[in-house]
């Protein structure tokens, strides 16, 4: 994908779009890549980077939902299920089967969630990732060797998926090109435009690097913005009331020894009525998350100390070895985009499945809620809306069998770059061809030079945030290491776009000041 190339596509198109996309994160990018595989005329835009809010920053499972199925939503539940099997079939590089574990303290824990995830297994049917099964004190104690043993009387044991959410994003982005579609980031949605009868036909879109504004016309828009929806949903029609009950969801990342072993530990209920989870995740331990309703939204939200320290509670109660507050590599908080249901005000009780609304006069489509595991479902009820509002020619859903770029059954045998699937031969040819791209960009990331050129090159980086955050995961496995490396990444992007040395200092500068919302300082937690 080169950005150049598709703002071009998009200055010299004379003809409308038969579907323009804002929002560039799981549910805009599974749109792009429904209606592209159909054949329709697709331009997407998206005001920073792909993925870069709710996208990035989930639990990165791909899961049916026990959590769904303890409130008796078993109609999501199946539909996720299905799902989750769907996108392991189709992105093998970046889905995988997990063992999850719920360990049992007290004497009736062990039936009564056995048998809720015997439920589990069978909704789940041919698309079962594994069976459950009953698990004594010593078989707990092998699958996770650093599990607190005082109390323990055995466990129980069930399979799920587990992803990595942007490099996910990424790989849609570019199957979605490969589709024909057209996507370009850091193009922000200015304002809507509308025939003589009302319905919106285009909008004003302003590449963000060089402050071009471009008009776009197309048959229909699909709003996908997330916990933005409300705002180009006002765009459209002043005053609208809002729909969106944003949500915040904390994550900690702790050294991979915070959690020996293979499996990841499931807390079936916390204090504030969640689920939690540790889970070993590339060579660090997450732990999360939170439902924190809020007020304001912003592509970076601030994780609470009373958050971090809700998690680091919870997760001491079942580790071992506790975790402190100067344990945590990382921290980060993502903003859930739920649908408002009447008066409701507990963000925790309100539904995860997606809502799809038409505007009665304009026919902007906004679609919101949902989760990662159930994209490409959402995608596919959009896109049936999209050609039915267009008057487009009606074609057949093809994502059920759809690989997506990257697409490797064998992934595991490349190692560090298993994530990029097929991408990592040609990663290694670029690392081969040069000595210097094979060094890791710093002594406690994997992430290598090689790896920030391809990000330059194929996948759109525009920022050193990109490849840091989206493209390597870095500041999520290590903020402070991240940040040490950022100077070098500034480098290496400055000599691939050919910037100068006001560029990277602007650069390190806007990037020390997301990372610094990553990383905590001293015993009390407090953010630096």
């Amino acid at each position: 994908m080169n950005r150049a190339e598709m703002l071009a596509a998009i200055r010299d198109r004379d003809q409308p779009w038969d579907l323009i996309i804002v929002g560039g994160g799981a549910t805009g990018l599974g749109t792009a890549v429904d209606a592209a595989s159909r054949g329709l005329d697709v331009v997407l835009v998206e005001q920073s980077d792909f993925a870069k809010g709710t996208s990035s920053r989930s639990t990165k499972l791909i899961h049916g939902g026990v959590r769904y199925l303890q409130q008796g939503n078993v109609s999501l539940v199946m539909e996720a299920l299905k799902e989750r099997g769907l996108l392991r079939r189709n992105a093998p590089h970046l889905v995988h089967d997990l063992a999850f574990i719920v360990p049992s303290y007290e004497w009736w824990e062990s039936p009564f969630y056995g048998i809720g995830l015997k439920v589990y297994d069978l909704l789940a049917g041919r698309y079962g990732f594994g069976r459950s099964a009953h698990l004594s004190r010593a078989a707990v104690q092998e699958e996770i060797p650093s599990i607190k043993t005082d109390g323990l009387r055995g466990g129980t044991r069930y399979y799920d998926g587990q992803f990595d959410d942007a490099r996910l994003a990424i790989n849609l982005a570019t199957t979605a090109f490969e589709q024909g579609a057209t996507l370009v980031n850091y193009m922000q949605a200015e304002a809507l435009c509308k025939d003589d009868a009302g319905t919106v036909d285009g909008l004003v879109a302003r590449d963000l690097e060089s402050s071009e504004a471009l008009m776009i016309r197309g048959r229909v828009i699909v709003n996908a913005t997330g916990p933005f929806a409300d705002r180009l949903r006002q765009l459209d029609r002043p005053g609208a009331t809002p729909i969106i009950a944003p949500s915040q969801g904390v994550h900690v990342v702790l050294d991979r020894s915070f959690l020996a072993g293979d499996s990841a530990i499931m807390v079936p209920h916390t204090a504030d009525g969640r689920v939690m989870f540790a889970i070993p995740w590339h060579d660090v331990t997450v732990v999360g998350t939170t439902d924190t309703p809020i007020d304001q939204i912003e592509l970076e939200p601030v994780p609470l100390r009373e958050e971090v320290a809700f998690i680091l509670d919870t997760a001491n109660r079942y580790l071992a070895r506790p975790a402190t507050a100067v344990d945590i590599r990382s921290v980060f908080a993502g903003i859930r985009p739920l649908v408002k249901v009447g008066a409701e005000e507990n963000t925790a009780t309100l539904s995860r499945e997606h809502t799809i609304l038409i505007d009665p006069d304009s026919g902007l489509i906004t679609v919101a809620g949902g989760k990662w595991t159930t994209y490409r479902k959402m995608a596919e009820e959009v896109v049936d809306h999209v050609i039915t509002l267009g008057d487009l020619e009606p074609r057949t859903c093809v994502t059920q069998r759809l690989p997506l770029h990257g697409y490797h059954r064998q992934a595991d045998n490349f190692g560090t770059l298993a994530h990029y699937g097929s991408d990592a031969i040609e990663i290694e040819r670029l690392a081969q061809a040069d000595a210097a791209s094979r060094a890791p960009l710093h002594p406690r990331l994997t992430a290598t030079v090689a790896e920030v050129r391809w990000g330059c090159r194929r996948e759109m980086a525009r920022t050193v945030d990109d490849v840091l955050a989206r493209r390597t995961r870095s500041l999520l496995f290590d903020a402070r290491a991240a940040i040490e490396a950022a100077p070098q990444v500034a480098a290496i992007m400055a000599d691939e776009f050919g910037y100068d040395d006001s560029w990277q200092a602007a650069q390190i500068d806007a990037f020390n000041r997301i990372a610094s919302r990553y990383v905590f300082e001293g015993e009390d937690g407090a953010l630096i």
